[in-house]
């Protein structure tokens, strides 16, 4: 792997782009959550794939698929950012989150099953918390089997599991979503038996934007908020969101009447806005900056710090 530029800022996020074999591109991202120190919280964030087969419809990773990551190669990524800042991989951060998440649908790709299972052996990481933020396709059956008993054996409090669902309203997720995937009730089935008491309860998240209702008593049909929670976050401002008129200006706060709602069916609800300044940086999830450096595509509100060599 060669990193061969960079873009960001240390007090928020930094996102590094590579070249593997073939040159194949991959991004991956470090980032902290103001104002908590990188000693509080530090998030890894890595792809899985070279581009994605998903093509959600606000993600701009998707359309250029080239295939799964090796095990070296996911390794690789996070690596890199750990030995840039602790080169003898020993980790003193109280939250040392790294998520399966930036470009590609990690359940695609069975090597993050051997990624997840030798990663308490190679840092010395007591804060350590792997995350997979899946939208579970469908013939992925064995990868959460798999993963289950991993985070079973190895983690067990100390796992994220996240659902990408991002509306209730079924024929809005499938155009969102343009691929065969899990129902709420297979999710609903698999959560209830991945979560255990004690543990963190599964994460149902949704981008928020126009025309993607959530319905509280539709959720409550299929996910008990004893086992389940909810993160809500804008629609980041990509180029794919843009083309597709999908957008989350002015609605975050129109909504707190939803988040009550919601919170009054019971659920745990995590409203994640984040710092507006990484929609410049480009550091937010889906947006695959090497594609428009390349092209020399500026966005008004997104990709608009500087890209670096390295």
């Amino acid at each position: 792997m060669k990193v061969v530029a960079k873009t960001g800022t240390e007090n928020i996020a930094t996102v590094y782009i590579a070249k593997f074999n073939d040159n194949k591109n991959v991004e991956f991202v470090e980032s902290i959550q103001p104002p908590l120190p990188r000693e509080k919280k530090w998030v890894l964030i890595i792809s899985s794939l070279f581009g994605c087969c998903i093509n959600c419809r606000f993600c701009d990773a998707g359309g250029d698929y080239k295939g799964i990551l090796t095990k070296n190669e996911l390794l690789a990524q996070i690596d890199y950012m750990v030995k840039n800042r602790y080169p003898d991989k020993i980790i003193p951060v109280e939250k040392f989150k790294i998520q399966f998440a930036r470009m590609g649908e990690p359940s695609l790709n069975p090597n993050v099953l051997d990624v997840l299972y030798e990663l308490p052996d190679i840092y010395d990481a007591p804060g350590l918390i792997p995350s997979i933020s899946t939208v579970a396709p469908c013939g992925t059956d064995r990868f959460f089997e798999q993963l289950m008993e991993i985070k079973n054996t190895i983690y067990k409090d100390k796992f994220q599991m996240q659902f990408s669902i991002h509306t209730t309203d079924i024929e809005r997720r499938d155009w969102l979503i343009p691929v065969k995937k899990w129902s709420f009730n297979a999710i609903s089935d698999y959560g209830k038996d991945f979560y255990r008491e004690g543990e963190k309860k599964i994460t149902l998240n949704f981008a928020l934007a126009e025309n993607t209702p959530i319905n509280p008593q539709e959720l409550l049909k299929y996910f008990p908020p004893e086992k389940f929670l909810l993160k809500i976050t804008p629609v980041n401002p990509t180029y794919k969101a843009i083309l597709n008129r999908l957008t989350s200006d002015g609605i975050m706060n129109s909504k707190t009447k939803l988040i009550d709602d919601l919170r009054n069916a019971g659920y745990d609800v995590i409203v994640s806005i984040g710092e507006l300044e990484e929609n410049l940086i480009g550091s937010n999830c889906g947006q695959y900056i090497a594609n428009f450096e390349q092209e020399k595509k500026k966005l008004i509100k997104s990709y608009n710090y500087e890209l670096l060599e390295v």
